[in-house]
């Protein structure tokens, strides 16, 4: 049995949901044609694309694969109400091989403005982005900036190549109906020409990749024998990069030269697929209406970048993280572990009396932020007399609705327990009205509180109050009973101020909803549709960064043994695919947003015909009915958005 890709790609990963999660990687039992017999017989500048490469769109809730196969040729038609991104993918694949040093062939991809009849655009570079899918574990998950508008691409023989287009629709964006293009051209393989006649955007992408390489290898003093090999090896990697990007592909193949296609033959020989996009009047709140909190780890960024704990570049690398992930309608928390999951939490790294804590907290994107129990930074005050002045302080603002504390991550015992009511009686001296959140599986082992371990569960909070307000707990105990949300909802009083939020980590496994490597997209997306079904007020997410140490930023990406791939792992740092700087987002994250919009669609819904109506749209739309009872298909997906603008627009919009 053969296989037309890498000799990496036969093997199956080793990822949960794999299996059954309507990926596409594998083994293809398919004969297929051999791609080199006319290699060197086509000459791609006096031959239609379309007779080169497939080219076909996916939804976004699709894992397109290497050897995913065409479908049909078809147009692109979206909906997007304002103030909400919508994305879709648009897969590739060669036909035969045009090309030599190993590829099938090169393509030029290029995107237009999407503009409406009145006039209005959505322009390309800042309401449109394109990026590159990048398998990781053999599984498709980052997503690698491309240029634009134009970009190009290699293509391999038996391969399918994916790009993620993604469009952000502004606040103020006039509805109506928008249209662009994607226009596909194969051309000539990149050659000499290009070597010899470097623009100073390529060469200044040369000069960063040197220099990264540089910096990660010095300075060595007092460095142990592993990190500089770590260092090495990733310098390596950078360097290899350089010497395949193609101003040296005439030093390492025998291929022709190439010019970037005119305009005419972009016209003449080009695919062009039509992307249609319906704005409407629906404004997505600035606020997003459920907090999603989500962990980032301060150590990893201070190892793998190389900054020292409250240093200038210890600040300015946690503002970046910060304001990149707020992007996703998510509420950041920076944090790191203590003895016995206990955890120090905080959402700024500067004391409340600096400016930048007003311009965190004051943020409307962000809809919740912790506070820390302790100094993040040393500075000479005692615990308690750091935490009243932070609470006096935040106490005044009006941002101080949004702010918790999170103590202890998943308690055990009653020393654990013991630990939360001792923390939340020193802040409530100071803030009576403070929110103290507490995650949760079960109940202290050592004292049970009834009689079988889902009553002791049940206890937790008449057991915690009045030291918690936000009873977090995790999906996996409550599995696929449904009805077991009642009861827990049963024991909050959200007419004290509590709160029922949820999280998932390693658990719940497939087919439970998630956002583990491998999944199906609907699987990971359907993480809040269950928290809307279930009627959660909130959500939390222990990671978003925590790989294995490493010491440099480019050094490969390894999840944590023991844990399903991808568990706590949302983005990527940029510096492993290029010399960029900015995070890499996951296909995961992606559709996490996607499932924060959905949330504000119920909500629509929901203040228009009822929350019962909503839970019924989710059910009659195929969308979601439970845990283990979701769409596997995009359709339904469309269909109740598609139901929500329906009922729900103004009657003079489009």
């Amino acid at each position: 049995m053969e296989n037309s890709g890498n000799h990496q790609d036969v093997i199956v990963p080793p990822v949960e949901g794999v299996a059954g999660g309507g990926t596409a990687y594998g083994w293809s039992e398919t004969v297929a044609r051999d791609p080199t017999l006319l290699k060197g017989t086509i000459d791609p500048t006096k031959v239609h694309s379309s007779e080169l490469v497939h080219v076909w769109c996916m939804p976004s809730t699709a894992n397109v694969g290497p050897q995913d196969m065409p479908r049909a040729f078809e147009p692109i038609s979206l909906l997007a109400a304002r103030n909400e991104r919508e994305s879709v993918q648009i897969a590739i694949r060669p036909k035969f091989s045009w090309a030599g040093s190993g590829i099938a062939g090169t393509v030029q991809v290029q995107c237009t403005d999407l503009c409406s009849t009145s006039g209005d655009r959505l322009v390309v570079g800042e309401s449109l982005r394109m990026r590159r899918v990048v398998p990781v574990l053999g599984v498709p998950d980052a997503l690698v900036p491309l240029e634009m508008p134009l970009t190009q691409l290699n293509l391999f023989p038996g391969e399918t190549t994916a790009i993620w287009v993604s469009i952000d629709v502004p606040n103020a964006q006039p509805p109506g109906q928008y249209e662009g293009e994607l226009i596909i051209t194969a051309t000539r393989d990149v050659t000499e020409s290009t070597a010899q006649f470097l623009g100073k955007s390529e060469r200044h992408q040369l000069y960063r990749e040197l220099k990264n390489c540089l910096d990660v290898v010095e300075p060595i003093d007092g460095k142990s024998p592993d990190e500089l090999v770590e260092r090495v090896n990733s310098a390596t990697s950078s360097l290899r990069r350089v010497l395949l990007s193609p101003p040296f592909s005439d030093l390492f193949s025998d291929n022709g030269l190439v010019d970037m296609m005119d305009e005419d033959a972009i016209t003449n020989l080009s695919i062009r697929l039509k992307l249609n996009l319906t704005v409407w009047d629906f404004v997505l709140p600035a606020t997003p209406s459920l907090p999603a909190v989500i962990g980032i780890s301060d150590t990893v960024i201070e190892d793998r970048f190389g900054v020292e704990h409250g240093s200038s570049e210890w600040y300015e690398a946690l503002d970046q993280h910060f304001k990149w992930l707020l992007e996703y309608k998510i509420s950041p928390y920076f944090c790191r572990w203590g003895e016995n999951m206990r955890v120090l939490t905080y959402t700024c790294p500067w004391p409340a009396d600096h400016p930048k804590s007003d311009e965190y907290f004051s943020d409307p994107r962000l809809a919740a932020y912790a506070v820390p129990y302790s100094p993040v930074v040393s500075c000479g005050d005692t615990a308690k007399d750091y935490l009243q002045r932070e609470v006096e302080i935040l106490r005044t603002k009006n941002h101080w609705r949004k702010a918790y504390f999170y103590l202890w991550d998943e308690p055990l015992n009653i020393e654990h327990y013991e630990g939360i009511r001792n923390m939340a009686g020193d802040i409530h001296a100071y803030a009576p009205d403070a929110r103290i959140m507490t995650t949760y599986y079960c109940g202290p082992s050592d004292s049970p509180l009834a009689s079988n371990n889902f009553e002791a569960f049940l206890k937790v909070p008449e057991f915690l109050r009045p030291h918690t307000q936000i009873y977090c707990t995790s999906e996996w105990v409550i599995g696929n009973r449904e009805d077991l949300a009642k009861d827990i909802i049963a024991e909050i009083q959200p007419e004290n101020g509590e709160e029922w939020w949820t999280y998932v980590c390693m658990g719940p496994s497939d087919p439970h909803p998630n956002w583990h490597l491998g999944m199906r997209g609907t699987q990971h997306r359907a993480v809040m549709w269950r928290v809307w079904k279930e009627g959660g007020t909130g959500f939390l997410y222990w990671g978003a960064n925590c790989y294995e140490k490493a010491t440099a930023p480019s050094a490969e990406i390894r999840f944590r043994r023991g844990l399903p791939p991808g568990d706590g792992v949302l983005y990527y740092p940029g510096q492993v695919f290029s010399s960029s700087q900015e995070p890499v987002a996951s296909l995961r994250l992606e559709r996490l947003l996607s499932g924060l919009q959905d949330i504000e669609y119920f909500k629509l819904y929901a203040s228009r015909f009822g929350r019962d109506e909503s839970l019924h749209l989710l059910e009659k739309t195929g969308m979601y009915q439970g845990p283990e009872r979701y769409t596997h298909e995009h359709m339904p997906i469309d269909v109740m958005r598609g139901e929500v603008f329906r009922t729900c627009r103004s009657e003079n919009n489009v």
